[in-house]
């Protein structure tokens, strides 16, 4: 597929790099002379620096020969214009990436139907959507449902207390096979891998468990963890979009105070929000967190555009025993870093925004696709195709990829974990936890 990526930020930078990974030629057009420099020296794919809405731009781009734009850059204008572009020269499918979340009610005059545009993404919604999931679940570090809930992928981190500590998956899997769960990928320190029978937990691991909805509190207990009291009072640090959704979406059954610097700002969340108590001040000032008694507070979310701003905030939090910390992080590099310093979870809006994208990508075979902040590994649903290698025979007895593993199966209304006997059906459901490396080959496999 050739694909044309508007915008080398955070967010197209790293998709780039994924979608060229995967074979895919790929072509950025950036106009920042510093980030178009970076992609250059950086990235595998052609480069033109200029804007999205020059049409000449585009051309030598190759819009002629695109089968689909992306327009992830940080302006709304420059991501409607360009995908709206596209489609004047008969490009198949478009992205924009947008902050005004107008676009997105079906009622509006301008929204996705009325441009033509394939798919508009709202990153701080998501986000916002994402931090929420995680209060309500509050042992895991990340939470990905699929089949509506049915099914979770949580991350959790391993403490040293924890009963299958030091133990080999095998065992695990052996004491307790009672639970329908399956431990499908391991991240120590900055190695992410896919673990086999023989591979050991260690204290400190971030272990990714697949599993049925209902026995998630067993799953969350045999890691040493344990749900905490309910979140009734938290506290949100940043009035932007992201902040000001987490808030809206809180502040029905939660008793929410939010923080925000800007005075105008402040007035104006306080207009827009009906029961959340808007205080305006810095969120890294002791002495105001003191004064707004964070202490009695059960959660608090940090969520400014500035990564550094909410990694600060965060670590105070968590000096003042704060019981939850949730941080918006986008920099893969302070993914490490956050459990050392008392985060419980954190969103990458970036990454929840090239989740997206690469669903929409991927459609076919692929019905879900999902990737973990912070680890290389992504957790794909896929349906077995009649005739397809994956059903031919039982799965011990298939050479499939090493770096990939099958995690769940969904056949009707049943749910359960495959072991080496299991032979799948055509139209199963099957959520697969896989490195980016092997996805190509594991479509093969169910085609």
């Amino acid at each position: 597929m050739y694909i044309i990526i508007i915008g080398a930020g955070e967010v197209g930078f790293n998709l780039a790099k994924q979608l060229s990974g995967e074979g895919h030629d790929v072509a950025i057009v950036e106009c920042d002379p510093v980030i178009y420099q970076r992609v250059q020296e950086n990235l595998d794919v052609s480069a033109i620096q200029g804007s999205g809405t020059s049409y000449k731009i585009l051309e030598q781009a190759g819009i002629k020969d695109a089968d689909l734009l992306v327009a992830v850059t940080t302006n709304d204008e420059v991501n409607l214009i360009s995908a709206q572009i596209a489609k004047q020269y008969k490009v198949k499918k478009t992205i924009a990436r947008v902050k005004n979340d107008e676009f997105l009610h079906k009622n509006a005059p301008l929204n996705a139907d009325t441009m033509n545009i394939d798919l508009i993404i709202h990153p701080e919604y998501e986000a916002a959507n994402a931090a929420i999931r995680l209060l309500h679940q509050t042992a895991a570090t990340d939470v990905i449902d699929f089949e509506n809930g049915r099914i979770s992928v949580l991350g959790i981190q391993i403490e040293d207390d924890s009963p299958i500590v030091y133990q080999k998956l095998s065992q695990v899997s052996a004491e307790y096979q009672d639970f329908v769960f399956r431990i499908v990928a391991i991240q120590r320190l900055e190695v992410t891998r896919i673990p086999k029978g023989d591979d050991e937990i260690w204290p400190g691991d971030r272990i990714f468990v697949i599993s049925k909805q209902e026995v998630v509190p067993q799953v969350i207990s045999l890691a040493g963890k344990h749900d905490k009291k309910k979140n009734e009072h938290i506290m949100v640090m940043g009035g932007g979009r992201t902040g000001y959704l987490l808030a809206r979406g809180l502040e029905k059954d939660h008793h929410v105070k939010l923080i925000e610097k800007d005075a105008a700002k402040s007035q104006e969340l306080a207009q827009k929000l009906s029961k959340t108590l808007v205080i305006q001040g810095d969120g890294r000032d002791l002495n105001l967190l003191a004064l707004e008694a964070i202490t009695d507070m059960d959660a608090f979310i940090a969520a400014t555009g500035d990564d550094e701003t909410n990694i600060i905030s965060s670590s105070i939090a968590h000096h003042l025993q704060v019981p939850r910390i949730i941080a918006m992080v986008d920099k893969t590099s302070y993914c490490t870093i956050l459990p050392t310093i008392g985060v419980d979870a954190f969103v990458s809006r970036q990454r929840i925004t090239v989740n997206a994208i690469l669903k929409f990508i991927r459609k076919g075979n692929i019905v879900n696709v999902a990737a973990m902040p912070g680890i290389s590994a992504e957790a794909i649903e896929l349906i077995p195709k009649n005739g397809s290698k994956i059903t031919q025979k039982p799965l011990a007895e298939i050479s499939f990829p090493a770096n990939a593993i099958v995690g769940a199966v969904m056949r009707g209304t049943d749910v359960f974990i495959p072991i080496g006997s299991t032979t799948l059906l055509a139209g199963d459901k099957v959520i697969i936890f896989t490195l980016p490396s092997a996805i190509k080959e594991v479509e093969k496999f169910f085609n």
